[in-house]
């Protein structure tokens, strides 16, 4: 019989996930450390550790001698040394399309806030402000929507907004068209997408190649009247490039959940975009993505207990 496995849990999830282990498991929060020291010094009795947002280090992986797997709870995995993981032959594995719906939710909601003016006419409403005509928005039937990315929350955007007569088209190396929606056709270049899109959302991962891939050219080849969405991960938009499109009216407006840096500083020039709407990081969090998430990565970390490989393993090297 495999012996009983030491789990490390982030210091967050919903424990229908951890409950689920509990007869092959033992789990500890990563809260009940002090500090990284702490868990550093403590990490060689995990078997298991399942990571939302923490990260993953090479030096906590060389000290953890008995891991075994790395179970992401979510898609992104660009908080895990993966190398590091591979090298020490753990498997690293995440949970995609368990948070797609919430993320696809969020997005067409920061899109429609900020092409609305949602946020500016409730806070002016509140203030006693009636000014009807500086709220007036624009309406999405009949435009098109850039898709950066067009994994699993792409293309469900694209799902979601076909019922608002919304066109789509999408740059992703790496898609399948014959897995794309019929409103979405593909373009070979990323300024290709910017040039034709009249909004553009953001879902790419994180990557050397993705980094600020959405700059100042990009944010420049959209039209006066764009909103840019991004519910991916910050460094893949140049913040610096968007806040000059704001603040210049080159672009209407942006729905911003995620940042190069979070959270961001309080005079982090971004805030002070009057035309963006702004969330914290929660696209992917909604109560039913969250148990999705932390059941899906119990289940990876069963299946490696059980001598078996998880599906979404990132990493098959790390298996030789």
């Amino acid at each position: 019989m495999t012996r009983r496995w030491n789990v490390l849990l982030p210091p967050t999830i919903d424990p229908v996930g951890p409950e689920s282990l509990a007869d092959v498991a033992d789990c500890t929060s990563r809260a009940d450390y002090a500090d990284e020291d702490e868990l550093l010094a403590d990490v060689d009795r995990y078997d298991a550790i399942v990571t939302r947002t923490q990260p993953v280090t090479a030096e906590l992986i060389a000290a953890a001698d008995r891991l075994k797997v790395i179970a992401k709870h979510g898609t992104g995995v660009d908080n895990v040394d993966i190398d590091a993981a591979t090298d020490r032959g753990v498997v690293v594995a995440n949970t995609p399309g368990e948070n797609t719906n919430s993320v696809a939710e969020h997005a067409v909601t920061l899109l429609l806030a900020a092409k609305r003016n949602v946020v500016r006419a409730d806070r002016a409403t509140r203030e006693g402000d009636w000014r009807r005509e500086d709220f007036r928005g624009r309406d999405l039937s009949g435009r098109t929507l850039g898709l950066f990315g067009a994994g699993n929350a792409g293309r469900r955007v694209a799902t979601l907004l076909s019922g608002f007569g919304v066109s789509c088209v999408a740059f992703d190396p790496y898609v399948d068209p014959a897995d794309l929606p019929e409103n979405v056709s593909l373009v070979d270049d990323p300024i290709d997408l910017f040039e034709r899109a009249d909004d553009v959302s953001v879902h790419a991962p994180l990557t050397d190649e993705t980094y600020h891939a959405v700059g100042a050219e990009e944010v420049g080849a959209l039209p006066a009247d764009a909103v840019l969405v991004n519910t991916a991960r910050g460094g893949v938009v140049d913040e610096d490039a968007l806040v000059a499109a704001l603040r210049e009216g080159t672009i209407a407006g942006a729905g911003v959940d995620v940042y190069e840096t979070e959270p961001p500083e309080p005079d982090d020039p971004l805030l002070e975009c009057e035309s963006a709407v702004f969330t914290q990081h929660n696209a992917g969090v909604s109560v039913d993505a969250l148990e999705n998430m932390s059941r899906a990565a119990a289940g990876i970390v069963r299946t490696v207990h059980e001598g078996g490989v998880p599906e979404t393993t990132l990493n098959p090297d790390a298996l030789e």
